[in-house]
């Protein structure tokens, strides 16, 4: 199974598990609508979503999705504040200019932030690195450096340092092996490919 749909499977999978029946959830990077439909189908949420592709927003509007054309580092302004119940950030945090800043406004409108992020510091990732000298170039990170947007690749322990200094609470982690199936609790930051956490402030 391409790495893209297992993706779409772990973050469903983990995140709906989290989110109450009821829930308000803003999606950021919501694609073409796929988890706030389940979300909306299996726990009536209601779900609105953001993104910068004008073709998948199309698609969240045909499915019934609430959802707008936009930058998440800007369209986060035009929500009040604690307006949310959860906020997803699926597998884009390290396209973002600042990331830091979309967490903590992420925080603001939203009561929690649902993150899932490949991890930089696995350790195939590592040896590639220091290999061949280049930015890896596979089926998780499928484009070459000159046709993405800024990409600024963080590991498990990086985001539990940004958390510890910014004060904000971890509720949940999970961390996943290579294949992204199969839960892992030993040395995370060297042996997972991918990990999913909740964050609320303190």
């Amino acid at each position: 199974m391409p790495r893209g749909n297992i993706k779409r499977e772990v973050d469903l999978q983990t995140m709906v598990q989290w989110i109450e029946p009821g829930s308000r959830v803003l999606d950021l990077g919501c694609g073409r609508g796929h988890f706030l439909e389940h979300l909306h189908n299996s726990k009536n949420v209601y779900g609105v979503g953001i993104d910068r592709d004008l073709d998948k927003i199309t698609s969240c509007i045909q499915r019934g999705i609430n959802a707008y054309h936009g930058d998440a580092e800007n369209a986060l302004s035009i929500f009040q504040d604690g307006f949310f119940d959860w906020v997803v950030c699926s597998r884009m945090l390290h396209e973002l200019d600042h990331p830091g800043q979309v967490i903590e406004s992420a925080l603001r409108v939203g009561k929690n932030v649902a993150a899932g992020f490949m991890n930089f510091g696995f350790w195939r990732t590592r040896i590639s690195v220091l290999t061949t000298g280049q930015r890896p170039q596979n089926d998780v990170y499928k484009d070459p450096w000159h046709s993405t947007r800024p990409s600024n690749p963080l590991s498990i322990d990086d985001f539990e340092k940004f958390c510890a200094a910014s004060g904000y609470s971890i509720s949940h982690r999970v961390f996943l092996d290579s294949t992204w199936l199969k839960p892992l609790t030993v040395m995370p930051n060297l042996l997972a490919g991918y990990a999913v956490y909740a964050i609320g402030k303190k």
